[in-house]
């Protein structure tokens, strides 16, 4: 049976890149992983193995870490954007270029309360600790003619510990979870926003800003929403995000909750009521995984549902 060439990509995953701005003594960190995936006129490598039209993934490597220093690392869009355009408009088989980064943040070290400090410093401002919240995401897909710039963030843990019910759902013969009228709502958030930026002829947005109050807008419906479902605190922190960012025009999350059972203290004669402070045991698996897009009325869905397999 013949066979016909279907889609395709390849590129360098996981550049480890990492600059350092120095501002005098002050220094700025920029620690990206970032992955490059090209295609366009790759028939001919994969039919007859002919590199002729390949940009060895190797350049690809090299061009990462030699933009870095050439144009800085302003966020990671603006260098995704760099990237993306470069690999298009300068190689004519190269039709698409995806570039996608994971951010890690790091924050400084305060000096000690007694103010020691090394000999010969006034302060020091170059000792970070990593952070350990979320890790900021970015993708810039450059076709030749249009960006299209996801921004986004995964692994940000947040829990209310009241303020959440979870009552009156379908019932049948297999149904054995009670309603619950205060209970505790967590989840490790993984979302994806897209902009509506799209070429050098619109404004482009000041990304680290509006990274900065998405995330706080998302954060802020968390705290302010009484949770009926995981599914209205998605929406309603969708809604905030778009309702307050005019440069957003579509946003996903994934969301597995983060169980917390009341743990059965009958057996010793303690009651275990959330209303005097309960104890429970956090279920890491089987979990329960709600994912919703929440769009400005009028667009058009373009986020992936699996953000996975691109």
């Amino acid at each position: 049976m013949p066979t016909i060439l279907g889609q395709n990509q390849y590129g360098k995953a996981e550049n480890r890149v990492v600059k350092i701005t120095r501002d005098g003594d002050t220094h700025h960190i920029k620690d990206l992983n970032v992955s490059v995936a090209l295609s366009g006129d790759l028939d001919d490598v994969h039919y007859n193995g002919s590199n002729a039209n390949c940009l060895p993934t190797d350049t690809t490597k090299n061009t990462c870490f030699a933009f870095a220093k050439e144009y800085g690392i302003e966020s990671a869009e603006q260098y995704g954007i760099h990237l993306a355009r470069h690999f298009v408009d300068s190689q004519p088989s190269i039709h698409r270029a995806r570039i996608r980064i994971e951010e890690y943040a790091w924050e400084r070290i305060a000096g000690s309360d007694g103010n020691s400090k090394f000999i010969g410093a006034d302060e020091v401002k170059h000792s970070f600790v990593r952070k350990g919240q979320e890790t900021r995401l970015a993708q810039i897909t450059y076709d030749g003619e249009k960006f299209e710039v996801l921004s986004g963030l995964k692994d940000l843990t947040v829990m209310n510990s009241t303020n959440s019910e979870f009552w009156g759902f379908i019932k049948d013969k297999y149904t054995t979870l009670r309603e619950d009228y205060d209970r505790i709502l967590a989840t490790s958030l993984s979302t994806w926003w897209r902009h509506n930026w799209t070429s050098d002829e619109q404004r482009m947005p000041q990304w680290e800003k509006s990274y900065e109050q998405s995330k706080k807008h998302i954060l802020q419906a968390f705290v302010e929403t009484y949770s009926l479902s995981l599914q209205q605190t998605l929406y309603q922190m969708g809604s905030r995000v778009i309702n307050n960012r005019s440069e957003i025009d579509e946003i996903r999350f994934s969301a597995p909750n983060k169980h917390h059972f009341r743990q059965d203290l009958s057996a010793f004669g303690l009651e275990n009521e959330a209303k005097d402070g309960a104890v429970y045991w956090a279920a890491d698996r089987p979990y329960g995984l709600i994912e919703a897009t929440i769009l400005r009325d009028g667009c058009e869905p373009h986020i992936p549902v699996d953000m996975t397999n691109l």
